[in-house]
Parts: C-alpha cells; sequence; structure tokens
C-alpha cells in the first residue's frame, strides 16, 4: 500500500528512542490512522544499538520494514545513521542528531569513531536535517530531552505538525516532566525549520 509511511528510529540503549517512539505511535493513533510499532533492543543496555520501526497510514498489516523501504530514518547518534542506511528509500528523508556516542571498542582503542558521517550521507541524499539536539537539550537544562528534540524534527520532516503532540505528551510522559518536553518538542520543530532553510 502506497499510502503506509515507514519510520526508523535508531541510536543507542539509553537514548529515550523507545519512548519517543510511543509519543509518535499515540500521536498518529489518536488522529485516526491504522499504526504499528516494533522494537528491536540489540544490546539495549547503555551502549547497545536500539531501533524502533513505526508504520502508519490507513490500514498496516506488518509492523516491518524492510531494507530500501524507510521513508525517513532519525538517527539519534551519527554511526547509527551510517549503520542503517540501507533501509532508506533512495528518495527518502534522513534526521540525524549530530551526537556521538563512542562504542565499547572505539573507547577500548580498537577501532577508531568514523570521520565525516555527515558529509558522507549528504553526499548521497538529498534531504538530510542535522539537529545539534545536545546543545539544545542542555538550553532547556536537561540533556535527556535530546529525544523530543529529535521526535520535533521527525513531525517537522513528516508534515503531520497539525496532530495534537502536547495530548501525546501527557499520554506518555511523567507529569514532572510534561513542560520541558513539550519546550523539547518546540525546539526541534524549530531546529528541523532552520536546517531546512540553510
Amino acid at each position: 500500500m502506497c499510502n503506509v509511511k515507514n519510520v526508523l528510529l535508531v541510536g543507542v540503549g539509553g537514548q529515550g528512542i523507545i519512548l519517543a517512539s510511543k509519543v509518535l505511535s499515540s500521536g498518529l493513533i489518536d488522529s485516526g490512522y491504522d499504526v504499528k510499532m516494533s522494537e528491536v533492543h540489540g544490546m539495549a543496555q547503555r551502549g547497545g544499538s536500539v531501533t524502533t520501526q513505526v508504520r502508519y497510514g490507513e490500514k498496516v498489516y506488518s509492523p516491518i520494514i524492510g531494507k530500501g523501504q524507510a521513508d525517513i530514518i532519525v538517527a539519534f547518534e551519527r554511526v547509527e545513521a551510517l549503520r542503517w542506511l540501507e533501509y532508506l528509500k533512495p528518495d527518502g528523508k534522513i534526521v540525524i542528531n549530530d551526537y556521538a556516542i563512542p562504542s565499547a571498542t572505539v573507547l577500548s582503542g580498537k577501532e577508531a569513531y568514523p570521520e565525516d558521517i555527515i558529509e558522507k550521507i549528504e553526499a548521497k541524499y538529498d534531504d538530510v536535517t542535522v539537529i545539534n539536539a545536545a546543545n539544545e537539550a542542555i538550553e532547556l537544562g536537561n540533556i535527556k530531552a535530546q529525544n523530543i528534540i529529535m521526535l520535533g524534527g521527525l513531525i517537522k520532516s513528516l508534515g503531520i505538525e497539525d496532530i495534537d503532540w502536547d495530548k501525546a505528551l501527557k499520554d506518555n510522559v511523567k507529569e514532572k516532566f510534561v513542560d520541558l518536553n513539550m519546550k523539547a518538542v518546540k525546539k526541534g520543530l524549530e531546529s528541523g525549520l532552520k536546517e531546512k532553510a540553510l
């Protein structure tokens, strides 16, 4: 079915990817979309690769996104963007957090952290949005808000701003963090805009 959108969120354990996916799915369901979400925790403890797949449309039969089928990839960490690129459609979009989390092998000196990741991706794909979500989150006073800032960038790229994201946040986030996360979504929406305007 051509009206189904495939969203792949990728990153590292501890980055809040599953929460971002739940907020996304919740907002889409409330807006009347059929939504399927699947989580894959590689080594989901901190430092391991984590992905979630969200598919939405009029009717979705399977939660799984195959290689070359993702309409958009949201990478919460630079190397993860590279690792999952083969899943992106040739004309797909990618939203990248300009943020590095060195793996255990990099930290131990066995491997070097790859250089020029964003430049390589920009050379291959036309629709690349880069967000420095760490800096944006620090401005909000909580580095952990990166995931919801990235969600804002995703919402902007998909053109689904008219959904009640405040409600989706209230339904999925602890009450004391709702206000912070509402600000984080707005920051992500603005970051997505800024990057497009460059």
